[in-house]
C-alpha cells in the first residue's frame, strides 16, 4: 500500500507507540473466547493506523481507528444486538480487509462487502446519503440534510455524521461545514485532512473561462 501523509504540516500524527497503546486500549472492549455465537472482530493495518473491523456472517459491522471515543459504546450496541464480540477471523473479515487495502491503494477502488451498521433508521438513512458521495467529491451538512429530504435537520445530519460506525467505508470524511472548513472528525481531524488528500485526484475538474476578446 502506498504511503498517505497528511496534507496539513501542523497536523500530528500519533507516534508507533501511541498508536500501540491505542490499539490494546481498544482491544481490551472484546470479549474472551467463549462458546457463544456473535460477531468476529480483526485488527487491519493501514497507512493511518490501525483500524478494528466487527462483522458477522452477513456483513462489516464496525469498522473504526482505536483512538475513537465511542469505541465503549459502539461495542455495549453490538452486544446487546448480536452477542459478545470475540477477536477471530471470517470470510466477511478477509473481503473487509481486501476491500480497505483496496481503497488505500486506489480510492476509486469500489466497496464490495456488504455493510450493515447499527443505528436508528434516521442514522441509517444519513449513513446511506454518505456512500452517494462520490471519493474525491465533498458535501456539506445542510447538502446531506437537503438530499434526504430534511433540509432543516443539519444538526441532526451532523450528529448523524459522527455517530457512523463505519469509517473510511462510509465516508463521514467528506462532509465538511458549508464554508468549507474540515470540521469534526472522529478519527482526527489529521486523517480526515489525509483522505481528502488521498482521493483529490478524482475531484471533478472545474470547467475553465474562456477569456474573452478585448
Amino acid at each position: 500500500m502506498s504511503a498517505i501523509r497528511p496534507s496539513d504540516p501542523r497536523a500530528r500524527r500519533p507516534t508507533d507507540a501511541e498508536f500501540a497503546a491505542a490499539r490494546a486500549e481498544a482491544s481490551a472492549h472484546l470479549d474472551p473466547p467463549g462458546d457463544a455465537p456473535g460477531p468476529l472482530a480483526t485488527w487491519i493495518e493501514t497507512p493511518l493506523g490501525p483500524m478494528l473491523a466487527v462483522a458477522d456472517d452477513e456483513a462489516l459491522r464496525l469498522l473504526e481507528f482505536p483512538e475513537r471515543a465511542v469505541l465503549n459504546a459502539e461495542f455495549r450496541r453490538l452486544r446487546a444486538a448480536l452477542g459478545p464480540v470475540r477477536e477471530g477471523r471470517s470470510p466477511m473479515l478477509d473481503r473487509a480487509r481486501a476491500v480497505v487495502e483496496g481503497v488505500f491503494a486506489d480510492p476509486g477502488a469500489p466497496v464490495d462487502v456488504p455493510l450493515a451498521p447499527l443505528g436508528t433508521p434516521f442514522q441509517a438513512q444519513v449513513w446511506a446519503a454518505l456512500r452517494e458521495i462520490p471519493s474525491g467529491a465533498t458535501r456539506s451538512y445542510a447538502q446531506v440534510a437537503a438530499r434526504i429530504g430534511r433540509p432543516t435537520a443539519t444538526r441532526a445530519v451532523a450528529a448523524a455524521n459522527g455517530a457512523n460506525p463505519i469509517a473510511l467505508l462510509i465516508p463521514c470524511h467528506r462532509v465538511i461545514g458549508a464554508d468549507g472548513t474540515l470540521t469534526g472528525y472522529g478519527g482526527g481531524l489529521w486523517r480526515k485532512r489525509a483522505l481528502l488528500a488521498h482521493e483529490a485526484p478524482l475531484a471533478p475538474a472545474r470547467p475553465r473561462q474562456e477569456q474573452l476578446p478585448l
